[in-house]
């Protein structure tokens, strides 16, 4: 893969994550050169030298990245510099905790007791954010366990290799 092809791909990456998550654009251009940089651990300094940016905009994005889960750093003994890398911990299914959406809908429950006296189509939407959450909470888990029993299958038919971090 020529570094033209994964600065492209870095910002495909970018923008969709400015567009669907609000990321800064650099945020999103360096998770994705970080998909597909070789290797897959660099330095700040060669972050900003393949993504033509400053050390202060990759140290920042690599700050967003790392409150994500999406990147992490680390430090061989004896270097001192740090190396960026994806954070393994992001291969992992995010945001299946059913009692997220548990506290969704407590907290709409709460909206709806404010509106108690009111019109059902004032109360309408909330009442269908209590049923969205309520949904989610109970589907989530067992969605997550498809996933993990999907993921079993390609890692053991050899389809994909393994994704590092915890299995969720």
């Amino acid at each position: 893969m020529s570094r033209d092809d994964q600065l492209i791909f870095a910002d495909h990456v970018g923008r969709f994550y400015a567009r669907q998550y609000g990321f800064p654009p650099m945020a999103g251009r360096l998770l994705g050169y970080l998909f597909v940089c070789d290797p897959p651990q660099q330095t700040i300094d060669e972050l900003g030298e393949a993504l033509l940016a400053s050390r202060s905009a990759i140290t920042g994005a690599v700050k967003l990245l790392e409150s994500y889960r999406l990147a992490r750093r680390t430090r061989t003994a004896g270097e001192r510099v740090d190396r960026v890398s994806v954070d393994p911990a992001s291969q992992q299914p995010q945001n299946f905790d059913s009692a997220i959406h548990k506290e969704h809908a407590a907290l709409f429950r709460e909206g709806l007791a404010l509106l108690a006296d009111a019109p059902s189509e004032r109360r309408a939407p909330l009442e269908e954010m209590v049923a969205l959450a309520d949904f989610l909470s109970e589907r989530l888990p067992r969605l997550l366990q498809e996933w993990h029993t999907y993921r079993d299958e390609l890692r053991a038919s050899g389809r994909t290799e393994g994704a590092g971090g915890s299995p969720s």
